[in-house]
């Protein structure tokens, strides 16, 4: 399965234009996953340096992505256009209810596992005002 996966927020802690902190697990589950065969797309809004900068910081922590911002390995970039991937699955952030926990997200793409593996109580958060 290939698997789009944003970076500031999910991976890190919200420091942007900075890097946040790692949040607990991300690293561990990501290489998991690889290791199950999965493809992962590093899949953010920053370009350029910062881009550049989650790149180098993912592989420093012995993470490397199939793909960044694109479809597939090598792919031009078209700036002016979406960069909505491919991808049967997408870990963001930005789900309505919040990011699970990593432990809660492997156990959805792997239920056949069982258990609970790396879990961090989840923080609920409240997207409407009254």
């Amino acid at each position: 399965m290939k698997i789009a996966v944003d970076f500031d927020g999910t991976i890190v802690e919200h420091k942007y234009p900075s890097i946040g902190k790692v949040r607990p697990f991300a690293f561990q589950t990501l290489k998991m996953l690889q290791e199950k065969g999965h493809l992962l797309v590093l899949w953010t809004y920053r370009s350029g340096r910062y881009l550049d900068e989650a790149v180098d910081f993912c592989r420093e922590n012995g993470l490397e992505f199939y793909a960044v911002n694109s479809d597939y390995p090598g792919q031009e970039i078209d700036e002016t256009i979406s960069r909505k991937i491919d991808c049967e699955c997408y870990i963001d952030d930005r789900n309505i209810g919040g990011l699970p926990s990593w432990g809660e997200i492997y156990h959805m793409l792997h239920p056949e596992e069982g258990g609970q593996i790396m879990e961090e109580p989840r923080k609920k958060k409240s997207f409407w005002k009254r």
